[in-house]
């Protein structure tokens, strides 16, 4: 199971991923983040609260490559569930970068979790609008 979104913003790489390892201002722009606790950072654990069934996700920052590409992830013991949301910037030489959004799920337990995830897709819409919308308005 998979969402994902693409969006190419008149900001470089460094304002992006400003916007997207700055916690506390997630739910200023994000419309479907009330509260992100943690430090995003290499690592790190954050608590993602969302408004998308009212629930909150923990997850490990598993990667972290500054400018260019952040995986958040978390997984039930054995593997039998799993996600992993990958953030990847390209710059793409114009002044404006590429920023893709992709989750996938996977793991033994997909086909009966899988039936309990809502369609993500307009979650996904609406957070590269907006982070497309944050970024423009600070490369202004």
């Amino acid at each position: 199971m998979e969402f994902s979104a693409t969006t190419t913003i008149s900001a470089d790489p460094a304002t992006v991923w400003a916007i997207l390892t700055d916690a506390e201002r997630f739910p200023s722009w994000e419309p479907n983040v009330t509260k992100v606790e943690g430090q995003i950072a290499p690592g790190e654990r954050i608590t993602v609260h969302t408004t998308l069934g009212a629930r909150a996700f923990l997850v490990t920052v598993s990667e972290f490559v500054p400018g260019e590409r952040m995986v958040w992830s978390s997984a039930m013991p054995l593997g039998l569930f799993r996600g992993a949301r990958t953030f990847t910037l390209a710059p793409l030489g114009d002044g404006t970068t590429r920023v893709t959004t992709r989750e996938v799920f996977g793991g033994l337990l997909l086909p009966i979790i899988g039936r309990t995830i809502p369609d993500l897709q307009p979650a996904f819409d609406q957070f590269a609008a907006a982070l497309k919308a944050e970024a423009e308005r600070d490369a202004a």
